[in-house]
């Protein structure tokens, strides 16, 4: 097929500033010869029209930017969204919708406007069932996702659960696919940035936590167990940006072992990384979404080649235990992770490095890029 058949724009309700998922995307899309775009929403500061790796990118500008954040205006701010990105793009060939929030732009154009183009519904999780969503808003999502789903010719997502909710909640659909959301496969040189950095002690065991430093991840109950922890030897670093920042900024300056390091750009994250002794992924068991969730951080640890110690929760334990990368803390209480740290500790080292080389195979880009393009193929 030519390349006018194989026009995509990929829909992102953000600044695509962050979104590593979408990105790694689009680059093997248009690897894979497709003529790819990425739309996202424009905010001060950054450009309209702009190339990331070689992936022009759309910021969409909107009058009503700003507008108050009353719902009835955040409704009409979406609207404007969706009336500017189908006015320009209902020619488009394919339409890739990132999140449900993105869905009603392919469900619009494949309705009145393009009765030939193929829709891609990619939920980066389980979309009905986040964090703080209940109540009226809760039964209206289910109620979306429920009629639009039924436009998409394809459904991506993130974890085998999600994809089985998915097949069970939608049995019209074909099961969905799956695409974890993993790193490129790299190559590891051990560094020791944060003891350079943050003049951490040769004989201290670093536990890293990275990623957004946002409520619903176990931060807070990782600044207790650090507050209250026996072993002299255990330090904390957390790394990324996010409402708790200022918590952790806080918590550090009186407490010798926890340590901040703000975020670092994606392309020298993983020196930081494999820099730390173990990794920790605690999510709270506050919603489904997150109970079946597979963070793209604790792939992130496994490919610096650093071992887990992650929640009890039914998809990261599976990694962990099936290929016995790490510890899956019982609890997700400060007894609960001190008993998990203790018990890495303990590990032997040489079978843990074995054992995430394997995985580090299983677990990269290379291999769910693969999956991607044959969703693609197939349309």
């Amino acid at each position: 097929m030519g390349d006018s058949l194989k026009k995509i724009i990929l829909i992102v309700l953000n600044n695509f500033k962050n979104d590593s998922r979408v990105l790694k995307e689009s680059i093997s899309l248009q690897n894979a010869g497709y003529n790819v775009k990425v739309i996202a929403l424009w905010e001060e500061g950054l450009k309209e029209h702009k190339i990331i790796k070689n992936i022009p990118v759309h910021r969409i500008k909107l009058k009503s930017k700003n507008w108050s954040k009353n719902k009835v205006i955040q409704l009409l701010k979406y609207f404007e969204f969706l009336y500017k990105v189908v006015k320009e793009y209902k020619d488009y060939n394919i339409i890739h919708c990132n999140d449900l929030n993105a869905l009603p732009v392919g469900f619009i154009i494949k309705r009145f406007f393009n009765k030939n183009v193929k829709v891609v519904y990619d939920a980066h999780e389980y979309e009905t069932e986040t964090n703080g969503l209940s109540g009226i808003q809760k039964t209206l999502t289910k109620k979306l996702e429920k009629f639009l789903i039924r436009y998409a010719n394809k459904v991506i997502t993130v974890s085998d659960a999600i994809a089985k909710e998915y097949k069970k909640l939608y049995p019209f659909i074909e099961e969905p696919k799956l695409v974890l959301n993993t790193p490129l496969y790299k190559k590891i040189e051990k560094k020791d940035l944060f003891r350079e950095k943050l003049e951490i002690d040769k004989n201290k065991t670093i536990f890293l936590y990275q990623g957004g430093l946002s409520k619903g991840r176990g931060i807070e109950i990782l600044l207790e167990t650090f507050k209250n922890i026996d072993d002299k030897n255990a330090v904390i670093v957390f790394m990324g940006y996010g409402e708790l920042e200022k918590e952790i900024k806080k918590v550090s300056e009186q407490f010798s072992n926890i340590y901040f390091h703000e975020a670092v750009s994606p392309d020298i994250l993983l020196d930081y990384t494999c820099s730390a002794d173990f990794g920790i992924s605690t999510i709270e068991d506050s919603c489904l979404s997150y109970r079946y969730c597979l963070p793209n951080k604790m792939f992130e640890y496994i490919m610096a080649e650093v071992p887990v110690i992650v929640s009890n929760l039914p998809e990261m334990k599976r990694v962990v235990e099936n290929n016995q990368i790490g510890v899956v803390a019982k609890k997700n209480t400060p007894d609960g992770l001190k008993e998990a740290m203790l018990k890495a500790v303990k590990l032997d080292k040489n079978e843990l490095q074995t054992n995430i080389q394997k995985v580090k195979e299983m677990y990269n880009w290379g291999v769910q890029e693969k999956v991607l393009i044959k969703v693609y193929n197939e349309l």
